[in-house]
């Protein structure tokens, strides 16, 4: 019997891990919101992986479109028109709404590429050069999505490309001592303030885009407060600056709805996307621009191009992928089995000493742990690792990011499912306090 754990670790460069004590397990099944290792242990997947399955494993519709595109056509050029590719497009252009009415997408692989890829329109639209984004962000690891990201992932790529600076986003919980807030509008008007503040600093004049994670993913599942998105598009328009939400994560009803922009009564100018465009299946991601954006490349040449963008496996799941969030009524169990997972987290704050804070919208959530809630002082790396390592002996998978746990299963994930998952990750956590 093959040892495929010590071969993948021989042959494989594992991203984000020191390689020489890893013992990846071996994944032998996969189906629902579950997947099984070779020794036949259960997990359920609470993070669907990289929050990218959205449709949990296994899901036929997908897996028949990717086959009958194999067979028709697995590949032809970028450059050539064929239905798939067409359909994708205007159901992509379509599922984005309104505001993306006589818009266009471009079509990538992944998240990175997409960022990448905005950049570049932001430039060629605006003949500006610079851009900011926030301390805790993650746009990818690429070089230029590297630049955008705020958080420490983004170090091995410095110094890298000109032109990037970074802004404090909402992040009331972790708010100096000194700053209190009276409300909600206080919040969004102090978080606003210092983004104008960074905008005169670094010259409004040439700041092409402001990226924002609509919803900020694995840095803590931060959820903009009422007013600030609008906000920031209206600062975007003072100083004619685009605004690009980053929807890698936060898209295809992860949050609840279609983008996640749409419940902020915010219209950005472009959107970026992947994940739960296929749920990953196979790679495909895109940059959604509005019509203005799109009208600009009639007659000016667009310097963007990938050998396998619109690949037409990726946009035969695509198609597929969002026919089965409409079949699946995923908007409807997201908002039922949504509101139970925030009952179920708000107990989780008020029985364990452990847990700081529990943030959440639609199935999207990160449960913050802290050695004391009085000090809110976050727990160490360490002791993280093993938490995370005892979810998943319980058969709870997931991950984590500083003192953060994630939450964000796949969209099918029944009531039951969920109340009997929380429950390990309950049990877990009342070894937690003991720790603490």
């Amino acid at each position: 019997m093959n040892n495929y754990s010590e071969m993948s670790k021989k042959y494989n460069l594992h991203s984000w891990s020191a390689q020489r004590d890893l013992k990846p397990v071996v994944i032998s099944k996969a189906e629902g919101i579950y997947f099984w290792d070779e020794d036949g242990n259960k997990y359920y997947d609470m993070s669907a992986q990289l929050v990218n399955s959205n449709l949990g494993h296994g899901n036929k519709a997908l897996v028949e479109a990717i086959k009958a595109q194999a067979d028709k056509i697995p590949f032809i050029g970028p450059a050539y028109a064929i239905d798939v590719r067409s359909e994708a497009a205007k159901k992509i252009v379509e599922f984005a709404g309104p505001a993306f009415e006589g818009g266009k997408v471009f079509f990538t692989n992944a998240g990175a590429e997409s960022n990448e890829n905005a950049l570049k329109i932001c430039k060629a639209f605006t003949g500006r050069w610079k851009f900011l984004s926030m301390y805790r962000s993650y746009h990818g690891s690429t070089f230029g999505a590297s630049e955008l990201t705020g958080e420490p992932r983004r170090f091995i790529a410095e110094p890298g490309v000109p032109g990037f600076y970074h802004f404090d986003g909402p992040y009331p919980y972790r708010v100096p001592a000194q700053v209190t807030f009276k409300d909600e509008a206080d919040i969004t008007a102090y978080y606003l303030d210092r983004l104008e503040e960074r905008i005169v600093a670094e010259g409004s004049q040439l700041i092409a885009g402001i990226f924002v994670e609509t919803v900020v993913g694995s840095n803590g599942v931060l959820i903009p407060p009422k007013g600030y998105l609008p906000g920031v598009r209206a600062l975007c328009d003072k100083y004619g600056i685009l605004l690009v939400c980053d929807e890698v994560m936060a898209g295809f009803y992860r949050t609840g709805t279609k983008f996640a922009f749409q419940q902020f009564d915010v219209k950005p100018d472009i959107v970026t996307f992947a994940k739960g465009s296929t749920c990953g299946y196979v790679p495909l991601g895109g940059v959604i621009v509005k019509k203005e954006i799109a009208e600009f490349y009639d007659d000016v040449k667009m310097f963007n191009g990938l050998t396998y963008s619109a690949h037409p496996m990726g946009c035969a799941c695509a198609c597929a992928a969002i026919d089965e969030y409409e079949r699946l009524d995923i908007a409807g169990n997201v908002a039922k089995v949504g509101k139970v997972l925030g009952e179920l987290l708000s107990g989780l704050v008020q029985k364990h000493p452990s847990v700081g804070e529990a943030r959440h919208i639609g199935l999207f959530a990160q449960v913050e742990l802290v050695k004391s809630k009085e000090t809110k002082e976050p727990l160490d790396a360490a002791t993280i690792a093993k938490i995370v390592g005892m979810l998943k002996k319980d058969g709870f998978a997931t991950y984590s990011n500083e003192n953060g746990i994630m939450i964000a299963p796949p969209l099918i994930i029944t009531e039951e499912e969920l109340r009997t998952a929380i429950d390990i990750f309950d049990k877990v956590l009342d070894s937690v306090d003991a720790m603490i």
